[in-house]
């Protein structure tokens, strides 16, 4: 059987040509720049240079248990008078504001900083919550929200068994 090539050999050539790294120094300079700043900013988190510059974001875990919704935000530096907790319908939200200050005398030095930021966290709860035992807890900077559900809530869940053939 006659071997027969499926490719032509202009357009073979073409093919070959335009795989080829291009040779030209701005072009390569170009990209090992790029492949530099890429390098270099890949592992940053832009979120300082928000438009906002009083932004702050609180990192917040939600955990449903059978029973309740418990729900834990890392607030260092804060105090609880500082904080915010509401439920409404099916929405908990939490509201707060981080004011930091310091000021350093020295012989030959005078420092004095101040950082502020607030921020809002609106959680949308899946289910009814009890709202007469709903309980906010802040120690060593974290806040801990336990949110227990409804009994009507509780019984929603229906376990279906399922069949094999």
């Amino acid at each position: 059987m006659a071997r027969k090539n499926l490719v032509p050999q202009k357009e073979a050539g073409k093919a070959l040509a335009e795989t080829q790294e291009p040779t030209h120094p701005f072009t390569v300079l170009r990209r090992e720049m790029d492949k530099l700043m890429d390098d270099f900013f890949g592992g940053f988190d832009f979120r300082p240079f928000s438009t906002r510059p009083d932004a702050f974001l609180p990192q917040i875990d939600v955990v449903d248990t059978d029973k309740e919704i418990k729900v834990s935000v890392e607030l260092p530096g804060m105090d609880d008078k500082d904080i915010e907790v509401s439920l409404t319908g099916e929405t908990l939200t939490i509201k707060g504001e981080k004011r930091e200050e310091s000021e350093k005398k020295g012989k030959d030095y005078y420092r004095s900083e101040r950082s502020y930021g607030s921020f809002t966290r609106t959680i949308p709860l899946p289910v009814e919550i009890d709202t007469e035992k709903v309980e906010a807890i802040f120690k060593k900077g974290v806040l801990a929200v336990n949110l227990p559900k409804t009994k009507q809530a509780l019984g929603e869940a229906k376990r279906i068994a399922v069949k094999g053939e």
